[in-house]
């Protein structure tokens, strides 16, 4: 071929592929980045703060911790209850004998962590035996007292009496209040309502046995001084609890000696 059509420009003939220089290559080259993934919930989220809409998904630990656990399982299910029971004998001994300091109004704070429905029950049905027993026992020295002839008898019927005034108040009176005070603006829950209440009549288990001494004017003093310090324990926590309704203080104060009054004219006369 002869060296002249060798040095013809060839660029623009069809096809043909201009050569690239490695130095224009590095200069011209451009780093791509990918966009960030933005995962979305379905369905969208028709509310809240932003609107109608997809709901961005969060980091994994975030998505949980906006997911408190909640172990209700059915009113009918034991399950939904196992955590109202989680406590141990110095828990237990701590809130007994913070029941029997009725100044400090400080039980709230103290079973707000963990309040239990544990001392409700137990507390209750002890003072529901306790009356049966101690109350037949009281009344039997009482006649025997006055009368050496006496033979001893038990009235079943106090059994029935302690069931009902016991358990019937214990669950009936934190239930009135908790409706009372949610009526009235102010917040209340009602596990920590039975869980005080449960707790206060601890007291009148241990009056029950000074009851049983024979002298109607000492047992008159028993009970009032009894019912004043369970009266004040559950005034004094529910006025720290709600503050500004001295009207529904003043009538938990009342009940819970009334209660005490109840016990001594029906169980130890």
């Amino acid at each position: 071929m002869d060296e002249s059509y060798a040095g013809l420009p060839t660029s623009h003939l069809l096809g043909s592929v201009p050569a690239v220089v490695s130095e224009d290559k590095d200069k011209n080259t451009t780093s791509y980045e990918a966009p960030e993934a933005n995962l979305q919930i379905f369905p969208p989220n028709n509310g809240g703060e932003k609107g109608r809409g997809y709901q961005t998904v969060g980091s994994t630990s975030e998505t949980f911790e906006q997911q408190p656990a909640n172990n209700w399982r059915g009113v009918f299910n034991i399950s939904s209850y196992t955590e109202y029971f989680n406590v141990d004998t110095d828990v237990v001994l701590n809130r007994l004998l913070s029941s029997l300091y009725p100044h400090g109004g400080d039980f709230f704070s103290k079973i707000d962590a963990n309040p239990d429905l544990y001392g409700l029950i137990w507390i209750s049905t002890t003072l529901v035996f306790v009356l049966a027993a101690l109350g037949n026992c009281a009344t039997y020295l009482m006649e025997k007292h006055s009368d050496s002839s006496t033979s001893w008898a038990f009235n079943v019927s106090y059994m029935n009496l302690a069931a009902f005034s016991v358990y019937g108040y214990a669950i009936l009176v934190p239930l009135a209040f908790y409706f009372l005070l949610h009526y009235l603006g102010s917040n209340a829950s009602l596990v920590r309502f039975w869980c005080m209440w449960g707790y206060s009549l601890f007291i009148f288990v241990l009056a029950s046995f000074l009851l049983l001494i024979p002298v109607e004017a000492f047992r008159w003093i028993i009970i009032i001084l009894v019912g004043a310090a369970s009266s004040c324990f559950v005034a004094f926590n529910l006025k720290t609890y709600i503050e500004g309704n001295d009207i529904v203080v003043i009538a938990a104060f009342l009940l819970q000696l009334a209660l005490a009054i109840f016990f001594k004219v029906y169980f130890f006369p």
